[in-house]
């Protein structure tokens, strides 16, 4: 049985964007079954992987906390490869809708330093209203 879709604007997911100089592979080799691996490749004239944490979580804030965690857990190459990476970010995914007018995605302050602890950038994106709901 499907679900149906919230009709209230919702948080989605935080997909992990990492670019970098060299090949990310033996990184997302080390996050091993934890994540799950959107794409992970050549870019232009450098490489990027998109990752989820793989496993369930409540919202934002919890899946960001999840991330660090596995990144701050990374094998010693692995951990290198990730602080030089020329960016990290983490995408939080969110779906507008008609209703509510507004609503409020928060981050606590404990998410946001660790964060910052691993070097990385909050990205909202704001994914196009789906108007046909």
């Amino acid at each position: 049985m499907q679900k149906s879709a919230p009709q209230q604007s919702h948080f989605l997911n935080v997909d992990l964007d990492i670019y970098s100089k060299s090949d990310l592979q033996p990184l997302v080799d080390a996050f091993g079954g934890k994540v799950s691996v959107l794409y992970v490749g050549r870019f232009r004239r450098s490489y990027k992987a998109v990752l989820e944490v793989n496993r369930t979580t409540q919202d934002a804030d919890a899946t960001i906390r999840a991330i660090c965690a596995l990144i701050l857990a990374l094998p010693r190459p692995a951990r290198r490869l990730w602080n030089e990476a020329k960016m990290r970010d983490f995408s939080i995914g969110i779906q507008p809708m008609k209703d509510p007018p507004s609503r409020d995605f928060a981050l606590s302050a404990e998410t946001v330093k660790q964060a910052a602890s691993v070097g990385a950038r909050i990205v909202i994106t704001i994914y196009a209203p789906d108007v046909a709901r």
